[in-house]
């Protein structure tokens, strides 16, 4: 497999190589779809041309709101071959959101594909044509359908240079307004090619999409290292057919977020009791057995790489995950690098830290220990923002991660914090909140936490509780709660000691602004919302209180 000089150029060389090979597997309304790569290639190729019978200048932004399946690949090829720039937009994001968007990015076309509330969705859409996949329920604007059966394919596919404009990616943003991180073709392909001389996973493995695409890691980590290396995609169809669907792929590379990793310990947990599971991991014959069956279940038993990222993942779960047989390796990368950083891998895994920088990366750390990343692919800067994108970067080219890292003695690198996040207590001392936060999901009674104090004496843990959580009864989970205090307050410093837990009454969410596309804490969002009330908490008398 030879180096590429573009995504578009890796899929084209598939297309002629392998055109009967299967490309995209898309279950819909129970049965399955397939694409092989000459089917693909003919439906972009028409999308494409019909993209360019729009008129559009050269390089027009081109927008892409949809759930992972198969025609947001073929959309993203299509938008490729038609030589425009992409808008991935995420498919959980409300109308205004929306709008803003595709204003902001000035985007001339729009391509709708699966979603879940559409019509909720598209009062953000003004003023532009649409694209609408059929298969999909969706008919606002012109057909997919009737464009494939109707449009002559776009033959003659022009490779773009390495320093065209590939994509903007707006960031989820834990902090404030969302930010359009820019790409070029250059910056994508090297990421992909350094993925895939890393992984090294052969023509044909099965990748499994459904983290969002609209994310640097699965746009990158995943599709566009799979376009490399020909990779055959698979996709849930929905959330209730996910382990199914999962369990029926079993791909051979992996990537889930820190709440998909509870989650699925909290099912086999629901399976098995914890007690039970221990027992009879420790008796030889039934301990593989018992590995196996989990792994199979899980869809990870042909994985040859298990990744955790987009926030720091329990030393605890990791630990636990192994003695099952599953090994996570954390990595850690942004969307302004190109997720091109710091990897743990197989033979090279050091638990609780996020690994060693890949050859191809220079770091360094800040005075104040910020992590600083120089790359082959780092942005050329955020849409229209100048004056930001000067502020993100050190006068030697460094890019500023935001993030508070340590590297041991081998080379590992662990975060422990970041920048933004730190607060003052009214003491006026400052709290790092991450690696509190972090120890506070040893007990699974707890689903999300964010640590706060701004303007009172003490930190105070503001939590939504686990399916586990909601089931015991209120003394039993008052006391699990009093229990995880004491034993982290035992090894914190004395302005850092936990005085309160506040329940929340709602869950955060993507839908109630608490929680990004990629499920990490809004701390901003929370802050805001919960402010006003953190005096009168830790003034009341009990330890743990609900809201």
């Amino acid at each position: 497999m030879s180096n590429f000089q573009s995504p578009l150029e890796a899929f084209l060389h598939w297309e002629a190589n392998s055109p009967n090979q299967v490309f995209l597997k898309q279950p819909i309304k129970g049965k399955l779809r397939t694409y092989t790569f000459a089917e693909a290639g003919n439906e972009a190729r028409r999308i494409a041309a019909a993209l360019q019978d729009y008129n559009l200048p050269d390089e027009s932004h081109v927008a892409l709101l949809s759930k992972n399946c198969a025609h947001w690949m073929m959309a993203d090829l299509a938008i490729m071959m038609a030589g425009y720039v992409s808008i991935p937009i995420y498919p959980t994001l409300n109308d205004i959101s929306i709008q803003q968007i595709l204003e902001h990015s000035n985007s001339k076309v729009i391509i709708i594909g699966k979603l879940d509330n559409y019509s909720a969705q598209k009062s953000g859409i003004k003023n532009i044509p649409k694209i609408c996949v059929d298969l999909y329920d969706e008919n606002d604007g012109e057909s997919w359908e009737e464009i494939v059966n109707k449009t002559q394919p776009l033959e003659d596919v022009t490779l773009p240079s390495l320093d065209k404009l590939h994509t903007i990616i707006y960031t989820s943003g834990t902090t404030g307004t969302p930010k359009g991180v820019m790409h070029t073709v250059g910056n994508f392909i090297k990421s992909a090619n350094i993925m895939k001389n890393v992984m090294n996973l052969p023509q044909g493995s099965r990748f499994f999409s459904y983290l969002p695409l609209a994310h640097v890691a699965e746009r990158m980590g995943i599709a566009t290292h799979g376009f490399v290396i020909g990779a055959e995609f698979s996709f849930p169809e929905s959330l209730d057919s996910f382990a199914s669907d999962l369990e029926q792929c079993q791909p051979h590379i992996f990537f889930a977020v820190p709440r998909i990793w509870a989650k699925f310990q909290e099912k086999i947990l629901e399976k098995m009791p914890k007690k039970k599971l221990s027992i009879l991991l420790t008796i030889p014959i039934l301990n593989g057995i018992i590995k196996k069956k989990l792994k199979q279940k899980l869809g990870l038993k042909e994985a040859k790489f298990i990744i955790s990222g987009a926030a720091p993942l329990s030393v605890n779960l990791m630990y636990w995950y192994k003695k099952i047989g599953v090994e996570i390796l954390q990595g850690y990368g942004m969307t302004e690098d190109c997720i091109i950083s710091h990897f743990n891998l197989p033979n090279e895994n050091m638990i609780g830290t996020v690994g060693k920088r890949l050859s191809t990366v220079q770091t360094k750390l800040s005075v104040e220990g910020e992590v600083l990343i120089k790359n082959d692919c780092l942005m050329t800067g955020y849409y229209k923002a100048p004056e930001l994108t000067a502020s993100v970067f050190t006068e030697d080219g460094y890019l500023k991660t935001g993030d508070i890292g340590e590297y041991n003695h081998e080379g590992y690198l662990t975060i422990t914090g970041r920048v933004k996040d730190q607060f003052k207590t009214d003491k006026g001392k400052y709290i790092s909140p991450s690696p509190i936060e972090l120890n506070f999901s040893k007990n699974n009674s707890i689903e999300q936490i964010c640590i706060v104090g701004t303007g009172i004496p003490q930190p105070i843990a503001l939590i939504t509780l686990s399916e586990l959580g909601k089931s015991k009864t209120k003394n039993l989970l008052i006391q699990s709660l009093k229990n995880s205090v004491k034993e982290i307050n035992k090894d914190l410093s004395k302005h850092e000691k936990i005085e309160k837990i506040i329940i929340m009454k709602e869950d955060w969410s993507v839908d109630n602004g608490m929680t990004t596309p990629t499920l990490k804490v809004k701390r901003n969002s929370i802050e805001k919302v919960h402010q006003p009330l953190y005096k009168s908490w830790f003034d009341m008398e009990d330890k743990v209180i609900f809201e």
